[in-house]
Order: C-alpha cells, then sequence, then structure tokens
C-alpha cells in the first residue's frame, strides 16, 4: 500500500509498522521525520521535484511510503469494556468521511469501527492520509454480513443506536449508559432497512435550517460526542 503525507509517516515511523520503501522528494526537511527514520534504521529514495511529479496527485508534502497493507481487526477484539462506544459505518462510500470519522474516533477514544466488506469503502491511502495518522490508534473490523455482526454485538450487551430523521428521537433524550453500537448511514441513502430495524434507538440530530441532512462524518461526530459526553 502506498501512503502519503507527514502526519501518517510520523505515526506509522512511531508505532513500528513495515514499511518497505520510503521515497523523499530532494528539499524534504522535516527534522522528526528524519529521526524516525534513522532511529528505525531505513534507507530512503531522494528524487527531484520533476521525479516526484508522477505523485502529483496526492498531497504527499514530499513523502511517499510503501507499507504492508493495512491489517483489520477482529470483531470480537472491539467488545473491550463495560462502557464500550463501537462505531458502525453501514456501507460509506466517501473514503474522506471515512478517514474523518476515523479522526474523530480516535480523539472520543471510540473503541473500534466495524464496516461491511461489500460496496463499502476501504481502507486506502486517501482515508489514512485523510485521518491525518489516527488510523494507526484505531482498531477497524471488517464483516461479511452487518446484520449478523450487529446480533453478535446485541449477545455481548451493546444497545444498538442508529441515526434517521424518521421516525426517530432527539438524539439528547437517548440514555446511552451501558455498551452502546452506534450506526451511521451512508452518503446517499442512510442506513439500510435491515439494519434500521436492527436497532434499539433511533436517533435524530434537530436541523433548524433549510438543509435537511448533514455531513455522515459531520453527523458521527456529533453523536460520538454526545453519547461520550452521557458517559462521564
Amino acid at each position: 500500500m502506498i501512503v502519503y503525507g507527514r502526519n501518517v509517516a510520523k505515526e506509522i515511523l512511531k508505532n513500528g509498522k513495515k514499511v518497505e520503501k520510503i521515497i523523499l522528494q530532494d528539499n524534504f526537511d522535516d527534522k522528526e521525520i528524519f529521526s524516525l527514520i534513522e532511529n528505525r534504521n531505513l534507507k530512503v529514495e531522494k528524487w527531484t521535484k520533476k521525479e516526484f511529479s508522477r505523485f502529483d496527485k496526492f498531497s504527499h508534502q514530499g513523502i511517499i511510503m510503501y507499507i504492508e497493507d493495512f491489517k483489520y481487526t477482529d470483531l470480537l477484539d472491539l467488545m473491550v469494556n463495560e462502557s464500550s462506544l463501537i462505531v458502525i459505518l453501514d456501507h460509506l462510500e466517501d473514503p474522506h468521511n471515512l478517514g474523518a470519522i476515523i479522526r474523530t474516533c480516535e480523539a472520543a477514544g471510540v473503541d473500534g469501527i466495524i464496516i461491511p466488506k461489500d460496496r463499502s469503502v476501504e481502507v486506502t491511502s486517501t482515508v489514512m492520509k485523510t485521518s491525518a495518522g489516527a488510523i494507526e490508534n484505531v482498531k477497524i473490523a471488517q464483516v461479511v454480513n452487518l446484520g449478523q455482526a450487529i446480533n453478535k454485538l446485541k449477545d455481548n450487551g451493546y444497545w444498538i443506536v442508529g441515526t434517521d430523521m424518521e421516525n426517530s428521537t432527539d438524539y439528547r433524550k437517548i440514555d446511552y449508559s451501558g455498551k452502546i453500537a452506534l450506526v451511521i448511514g451512508s452518503e446517499g441513502f442512510g442506513m439500510s432497512k435491515n439494519i434500521k430495524d436492527s436497532c434499539d434507538f433511533i436517533a435524530k440530530i434537530p436541523m433548524y435550517g433549510k438543509i435537511n441532512s448533514l455531513n455522515a462524518s459531520v453527523a458521527a461526530g456529533i453523536m460520538i460526542y454526545e453519547v461520550i459526553r452521557s458517559k462521564k
């Protein structure tokens, strides 16, 4: 996998992930990254700006790294404590949204994220860049069937809270004590019917303007911090 950007590079180098190749633009000057590379005794290729132009479609900040593919976590490894919060993404498609949600989950101390294997964005270079390195500290499980994953969560004492504007309750009036799995629907269609039917609660974020919905990553941020706030 190719990754790029200084924040991502720093987290990868700090966490000891296997690095296959590092390419730096010849005017690269980040002393912290140089120190991390030296500490791990890694070899570096330096390219001119012209040579680096092949990567201009990326916001690379002068560094490209080839690393091992992202390793997903087993679903059972996300169920770690009695006040657990897990975020379920129901067929999200935009890698920028996934990256932003990962960053919020890391900042909020969420226990993990669940994504489906099919018809959903996976962890890509864009996701890693958008997460600003946070992905190195967040567990992500990729499952074949979201419905079955939700049933496993319920068997382990989780309450499932979905997000939708119809037949729903103000998100501030739901009891988030105990173990919570928060479902965020896809950008275009929201939650799928079978996932919505599996939810114990459906939360809505009131809209006071003319727009009737929020970006998925913004909605996720509001919901995540409301759950965290209520648990304090």
